[in-house]
């Protein structure tokens, strides 16, 4: 049995068979529908975070593909406050086929999948999101024909999105540079795993604090919000450190001129993305949101039907 916890886990060849999937089931989608794959199949969506497109896209997801998901709030489960982790997991195992789950403790995502006798998928907790960087390497395919030798440029709090497109980037032969005011940058930890999990040797990774050597060959400018769900007390503090990491217009000419800007939403306009960016001719913000419809069906495919040979 596989969950779906960190792009780490995951191979290059499995994580290009699995985008080729993505790919097949949108265009499957666009020209008349998705079979029904996952016809009597069950997925419990548990939240702690709430999210529009993390539910809409896992449950539409569901629906497409013939089977059934239910949401679960945060107040009706209290995981690990009212009831146990451990114990959440091995009730549900019994009740549907897998389970969803956007935690903030990523120690509550590792012990639903210890405890589960079912498929477990990581739809975000502080440590990564590796359903939205999935997506997100689907996107760039998309529009970039291809993935290994681009750069990616991420800029702004180098978060648990930022950790993930690392993780992504570095398996599909990617460069990543990433700018960061000092005390939001990743850690020597992330560096030290992205590096040992390059595909090719000459792949880089950049950390600096300058916006502009960051995006600089950049095919792919990457942000996300100053303050993240949990943080809210920092807001204060964050939006007087954050604004030299606004992605403008003039930050974006100078990366290459075919570069795309992609960001995961909700934005913030106006802080960490102005308008004239965020629907100027370099986004894909909202084909990036839809993917994340389609690269979770792929998921949802390869952990729910395993054998299925489409």
């Amino acid at each position: 049995m596989k969950h779906f916890l960190s792009l780490l886990d995951f191979s290059p060849d499995e994580l290009y068979e699995w985008l080729d999937l993505a790919h097949r089931l949108k265009q499957e989608w666009q020209t008349g529908g998705n079979r029904p794959i996952l016809q009597g199949k069950s997925l419990a969506m548990v939240f702690q975070k709430p999210s529009l497109r993390t539910r809409v896209s896992f449950e539409m997801g569901m629906v497409h593909l013939g089977g059934y998901a239910f949401y679960l709030s945060p107040l009706e489960i209290k995981m690990g406050g009212r009831e146990s982790i451990p114990d959440v997991a091995r009730v549900l195992s019994g009740y549907v086929d897998g389970i969803m789950a956007r935690v903030f403790d990523h120690h509550h995502i590792l012990q639903l999948a210890e405890y589960s006798r079912v498929p477990v998928i990581n739809g975000l907790s502080d440590y990564n999101h590796p359903a939205q960087a999935f997506a997100d390497l689907m996107t760039i395919q998309e529009h970039k024909g291809q993935l290994p030798g681009l750069k990616l440029a991420y800029v702004g709090d180098s978060n648990n999105v930022a950790r993930s497109l690392l993780f992504g980037a570095m398996k599909m032969g990617m460069h990543f540079a990433a700018a960061s005011p000092p005390g939001y940058t990743l850690s020597e930890e992330d560096i030290h795993l992205g590096q040992s999990i390059r595909a090719s040797a000459w792949q880089q990774i950049e950390l600096t604090e300058n916006p502009r050597e960051a995006v600089r060959g950049a095919d792919i400018i990457y942000t996300d919000v100053w303050t993240s769900m949990g943080q809210e007390e920092e807001t204060a503090q964050r939006l007087r450190i954050f604004p030299p990491y606004q992605i403008n217009q003039e930050l974006v000419s100078q990366a290459n001129p075919d570069c795309i800007v992609m960001h995961c939403l909700p934005a913030h306009r106006g802080e960490e993305i102005t308008d004239e960016v965020a629907d100027g001719p370099h986004s894909v913000l909202f084909p990036q949101a839809e993917n994340r419809l389609h690269a979770q069906k792929a998921i949802l495919v390869r952990l729910l039907a395993p054998d299925y040979k489409g």
